[in-house]
């Protein structure tokens, strides 16, 4: 089977991308509007981006009408009428409910926190709160918004952050530095409403070295 993107329609494109790219890692991402009001959405077109400085991306599609997203309203630059900032929240497996909650379309200044159960908590370096359930929560600074199709119904945007502050929960990280994957207990986005967990790892070594281990 082939394709060609221009050939398609963007519902089509779209369930091409997530039913493939999978499992994607969910980003729970808080900010405020520029009057102070919270919200917080799931967005699992997310990743790092890198470690110096240390940054990440996140990317919240317009709405159907082509206006931005609330999340995306918010976390726009000031002179672009947003705040500037935003946390991403990594929460548990357990939360997953609450999660797609956050996905509900409110009127803008409604918060998802009050319908979803999540608990605000106050952050150190940024106006929008945490999500106190967070297993790990970055802090982040609105560096850049690409926007690659302006005004589209489900044109894409990206959002890059600086990271500017970090909590994690009490023995998630070791003196090393190691996130602890059963104590984060992460899940993952796939197709459609479709999620998984993370709870069946192995480990392969880089290089040549991983051509050289057993299978099994």
């Amino acid at each position: 089977m082939e394709f060609l993107p221009s050939q398609l329609s963007q519902p089509d494109r779209y369930k091409l991308m997530i039913g493939g790219i999978v499992p994607r890692p969910i980003a729970v991402v808080s900010t405020v509007s520029a009057d102070g009001r919270p919200n917080v959405a799931p967005f699992s077109f997310f990743n790092g981006v890198g470690s110096d400085p240390m940054m990440l991306l996140f990317c919240p599609a317009n709405k159907p009408d082509g206006s931005d997203k609330d999340t995306l309203r918010n976390c726009a630059a000031a002179a672009e009428g947003g705040a500037g900032e935003f946390v991403v929240n990594i929460l548990h497996a357990a939360d997953v409910r609450r999660i797609a909650a956050c996905a509900e379309p409110l009127e803008y200044g409604d918060s998802e926190f009050a319908l979803s159960g999540l608990t605000p908590a106050p952050s150190t370096r940024v106006r929008p709160p945490r999500v106190a359930e967070a297993a790990l929560s970055f802090e982040c600074r609105t560096v850049q918004v690409i926007r690659t199709n302006p005004g589209a119904p489900s044109g894409g945007n990206v959002v890059l952050g600086e990271v500017v502050y970090i909590h994690a929960a009490d023995g998630l990280v070791n003196e090393r530095f190691h996130v602890d994957p059963v104590r984060l207990d992460a899940v993952g986005r796939m197709g459609g409403i479709e999620y998984c967990n993370t709870r069946e790892r192995f480990q392969v070594p880089m290089g040549r070295a991983a051509l050289q281990q057993p299978p099994g």
